[in-house]
Parts: structure tokens; sequence; C-alpha cells
């Protein structure tokens, strides 16, 4: 565990840490003892909080590890397959705060 528990809520310290640095959303739910789809539910929280302020939530789309494509449609989720090469070695996508 990066930090004791504080009070903070799970979103705001997923929000600071993003600020430290990228992550995908499995390190993410690994990090703080959450699923992967709250993992992801947290960033979409998080990117809707930005709005507002001038600070941004930056995505690296998922990139197949064979070919290099990256423009899948759902930035969020990795993909289960490459579309263009069908390899399944498709990295995650990546978060961070700027």
């Amino acid at each position: 565990m990066r930090e004791a528990k504080t009070d903070k809520t799970t979103r705001q310290r997923v929000a600071d840490r993003l600020r430290e640095g990228a992550m995908p959303a499995g390190a993410i739910a690994r990090e703080f003892e959450i699923e992967a789809s709250a993992a992801i539910s947290h960033v979409e929280h998080i990117a809707q909080s930005l709005e507002h302020t001038d600070e941004q939530l930056l995505v690296a789309p998922p990139t197949c590890r064979d070919c290099g494509f990256d423009d899948f449609d759902d930035l969020l989720n990795r993909p289960g397959r490459c579309p263009e090469c069908k390899s399944e070695s498709v990295d995650e996508p990546t978060f961070r705060i700027e």
C-alpha cells in the first residue's frame, strides 16, 4: 500500500495518485484494493470533476503490442483483442492528471 488510511475518499486518493504519474486501471485496482470496474468508474467521475478546473485527465489509449494499433473506439476499457491483427496482446489504457 502506498499510504495509510486517511479521511480522503478512495476517489480522492485515486486522483492524488494520478497526479503523481500515469497508471492503468488494473494497477489502480490493485493499489486501492478495488475491482477494475470500480477503478474505471472512479476515473470517469474524476474526469467529470476536473471539467471546471485547470487540470485535465489524460488518457493514453490501449495499444496492441504486436502491431501497434491504438485507434480503439473505447479509450477507457481494455479490449479483448486487436481489431487489426486479432492479437490478444493489448496493453491497458493509462490515466494521469495534469
